[in-house]
C-alpha cells in the first residue's frame, strides 16, 4: 500500500464528507481528491519523474494538503518547508535534495527571487494563490530569465483530468523528507519511505482509538511531522481536520473548538502554558474533546492538572517521538495522574530498550541511558548524509535491519515506563556532576508564578559549566531569584540548583514552537 491510497479510499467511501476546514473554506474528500489528481497530472506534465523531489513552501492551507497528496499521487517525494524558513535556508534545502517544482505562495515568493533562481535542479514553481488575468508574483522576471517556469495554480488544475494518475511507486520508495536541524546548525533530511509513514500512522491512530468521527484542532506546522501526521492520520481514518495558520490568537483555537465540535487536541507545551495563562479559561465549552496529545517537551505536573480541571472527560496522551521515526511511546492515559512525568511504554509494533554506553542493556529503575528504538517506522537514513546516517543508524540484533540510536537519555521504572532525562549532548556537566535539564525543570513547574522554564549550562570558570534557569512568568505574577533558589534547594541534589536565574517575557521558541535553547544560549 502506499501513502496516497489513504485520500482515494477515503474519498470512495464518503466523497462528500469534510475532510479539511481551513478558515472559509470547507473541502470534502471528493473535491480533495479531484484536485490532487489534477495537480498531479499537472506535475507530470510539467516533466516530474519518479521520486524526484517536489518542495511545499507555504502556510497550512488546503493547498499545501492537495500538493502532498499530488506529490504523491506522480510518484515524487514531498518536501515540506516551513513558511518562516528564510531565503537562504530554502535554497540551501532545496538544492540539497534538487527540488524539481516549488509549490509557493506570492506572499513567500517576495524578496528571494534571486536565491530560487540560483537552485541549479529547481524547473517549475506553482503559485497558489495568483490567478493569470492578474499581475504576476513579485521577482517573476528573473525567474523567467534563469529558465524557470511559473504556473498559477488554478490554470494547471483547470487544464487536467481528475482522474486517478497511475502511481509507479512501491512501499518502499521514498515517499517524505523532513528537514530537522543538525547538530552542526545545518539542516539535514530524513529519508521517511511508505512503509515507514504507513506503519507509524497506523502505531498512532491505533492506541489514540480514533475514528471516523474525530475532528481534530490543528495550528501545528505541516513542516512538523507531529503537524504533518495530523492531516495523514485523519485522512487515514475519516476523520476531519481544522487546519489552523498557526496558534496566534488562543481565543479563535477556544472558539472553534466549541462551534467545530472538536475532539482530538494535538498541543506542545507552549500552547498549554498559553492556554492555562487564560484566567476564563474554565468558562469555556470543552465538552466535545475526547483526547489531548501532547509531544516535543513533557507538559509540567501543574499543567496536566490543571487540564484534567478543564477538560475532565479527556483522555491526554503524554508522548515521544523524534523525527527519524516519527513516533516512539506513549503513556496510557489511565496513568496520567499517578505518573504524569512519565512517557509510557512503546508504541504498538515497537521495541524499545535503554543502553549504557558500553552498548550493555539496562534492566535497573533509574538509570540512565540512551534510548534504542527497532521498528518499522524507523527512517531510511539522512538524504545525503551516509556519516550522519552511519552514526544514527548500526546494524540491528538481526543482520537485515538497522537499529535508530536516539541521542536522547532515558530511565525507566519498575513497571518499564520510560522517563526522558536530556539530550545526550544537553547534559550539563558541573562540579565533576551531570545534571539533566528536565528534573531541575520539573522542579521549576511546580513554582505556581512560573509559565516557562528552560535550563542550560554556562561556563564558570570553578565548575566548568553552571546551571542557568531561564523564567518566563504567568502575567501578574511575580517572583524572584531567591525564591526561585530556595525552592530548588529544598527539593534538589546541591549540584543541580540554578547558580543563576534570568527573567524574561518570553522565551525564545523554534519554528515548530520548542523552547529555543540554542538562542538562549546564545
Amino acid at each position: 500500500m502506499l501513502l496516497d491510497r489513504f485520500l482515494h479510499d477515503a474519498a470512495q467511501r464518503h466523497p462528500d464528507k469534510e475532510a479539511l476546514i481551513c478558515g472559509e473554506q470547507r473541502t470534502t474528500y471528493g473535491r480533495l481528491e479531484s484536485q490532487a489528481n489534477a495537480l498531479a497530472h499537472a506535475m507530470r506534465a510539467l516533466g516530474l519523474r519518479r521520486q524526484q523531489r517536489v518542495a511545499i513552501y507555504l502556510e497550512n492551507s488546503t493547498e499545501a494538503v492537495q500538493g502532498i497528496f499530488a506529490t504523491l499521487k506522480a510518484s515524487g517525494v514531498f518536501v515540506v518547508v516551513n513558511p518562516q524558513v528564510k531565503a537562504d535556508k530554502l535554497a540551501f534545502i532545496l538544492d540539497d535534495c534538487e527540488v524539481a517544482i516549488l509549490l509557493t505562495s506570492r506572499r513567500q515568493l517576495t524578496g528571494i527571487a534571486s536565491q530560487l533562481a540560483g537552485c541549479a535542479a529547481l524547473r517549475h514553481l506553482v503559485v497558489a494563490d495568483w490567478e493569470d488575468s492578474s499581475e504576476g508574483p513579485a521577482g517573476a522576471a528573473e525567474l523567467l530569465a534563469a529558465g524557470k517556469g511559473i504556473h498559477p495554480l488554478t490554470t494547471l488544475l483547470a487544464s487536467q483530468p481528475d482522474t486517478l494518475p497511475d502511481n509507479r511507486n512501491v512501499s518502499i520508495d521514498l515517499s517524505s523528507l523532513i528537514y530537522t536541524s543538525g547538530s552542526t546548525g545545518v539542516p539535514k533530511g530524513v529519508m521517511l519511505s511508505h512503509a515507514n509513514m504507513l506503519a507509524a500512522s497506523w502505531s498512532i491512530t491505533t492506541y489514540l482509538r480514533n475514528q471516523p468521527d474525530d475532528i481534530i484542532l490543528s495550528p501545528l506546522p505541516l513542516a512538523f511531522d507531529y503537524g504533518l501526521y495530523q492531516v495523514l492520520m485523519a485522512i487515514r481514518f475519516g476523520g476531519t481536520v481544522v487546519l489552523e495558520k498557526s496558534f496566534t490568537y488562543p481565543y479563535r483555537y477556544i472558539e472553534l473548538i466549541a462551534k467545530e465540535r472538536v475532539t482530538g487536541l494535538p498541543i506542545v507545551s507552549t500552547m498549554s502554558a498559553i492556554l492555562l495563562n487564560l484566567e476564563d479559561l474554565g468558562q469555556h465549552d470543552f465538552s466535545s474533546v475526547r483526547y489531548l496529545t501532547n509531544t516535543a517537551q513533557a507538559l509540567p505536573e501543574r499543567h496536566i492538572r490543571r487540564l484534567r480541571q478543564v477538560m475532565p472527560q479527556a483522555r491526554i496522551y503524554s508522548m515521544y517521538g523524534l523525527t527519524e521515526c516519527k513516533r516512539v511511546a506513549y503513556l496510557p492515559p489511565e496513568l496520567i495522574d499517578t505518573k504524569p512525568t512519565s512517557v509510557g511504554i512503546a508504541m504498538p509494533d515497537t521495541e524499545v530498550w535503554i543502553e549504557n554506553e558500553t552498548g550493555q542493556v539496562i534492566t535497573t529503575p533509574g538509570e540512565r541511558g540512551e534510548l534504542v528504538v527497532r521498528g518499522a517506522h524507523v527512517m531510511l537514513g539522512y538524504w545525503n548524509r551516509p556519516e550522519e546516517t552511519a552514526r544514527a543508524l548500526r546494524p540491528g540484533r538481526y543482520p537485515y535491519e538497522r537499529e535508530l540510536r536516539t541521542g536522547d537519555l532515558f530511565t525507566q521504572d519498575a513497571d518499564g515506563h520510560l522517563y526522558f532525562v536530556s539530550r545526550k549532548d544537553d547534559l550539563i556537566k558541573t562540579a565533576g556532576e551531570r545534571v539533566g535539564p528536565r528534573e531541575v525543570e520539573n522542579v521549576l513547574y511546580e513554582l505556581d508564578a512560573v509559565k516557562e522554564a528552560a535550563v542550560i549550562g554556562v561556563p564558570d570558570d570553578t565548575l566548568g559549566s553552571a546551571v542557568k534557569a531561564v523564567l518566563a512568568l504567568r502575567d501578574g505574577m511575580q517572583l524572584d531569584e531567591a525564591a526561585v533558589i530556595k525552592h530548588c534547594q529544598r527539593r534538589l541534589e546541591r549540584f543541580m540548583v540554578p547558580k543563576h536565574v534570568a527573567f524574561v517575557a518570553e522565551l525564545p521558541k523554534t519554528s515548530t514552537g520548542k523552547i529555543n535553547k540554542r538562542a538562549l544560549a546564545g
